[in-house]
């Protein structure tokens, strides 16, 4: 219950929303020149501009961005998969289920 301290904004920087423009994407060009031919208008496009640029990089291309997404989570994904097979070779845990056979089992 102290006192109360006003903030005049957050601590990051908000960018203005007139740098997102629809005209820097292509793909979203695309869209609104397809939308203008049916007579149609979509005033929030542009709030997507950012997924485009924020992405790319300067001269990556798309193959290097769809190679980028699909390793992402290799370096975490890759040693927790070889840690579960040591641990599963080490206690003898065996899923394939042949492990236990029974005279009466019928397949």
């Amino acid at each position: 219950m102290g006192g109360h301290e006003h903030h005049k904004g957050p601590p990051y920087p908000i960018p203005s929303p007139d740098i997102y423009k629809v005209d820097d994407v292509p793909e979203l060009k695309r869209v609104q020149e397809q939308l203008a031919k049916k007579g149609l208008r979509d005033p929030w496009l542009r709030n997507q501009v950012w997924r485009y640029t924020a992405v790319r990089k300067p001269g990556e291309s798309s193959f290097m961005r769809g190679f980028s997404v699909i390793i992402r989570g290799w370096r975490f994904a890759v040693p927790a998969f070889l840690i579960t097979i040591a641990v599963e070779k080490y206690f003898g845990i065996d899923y394939s289920g042949h492990g236990h056979h029974h005279e009466d089992d019928h397949h």
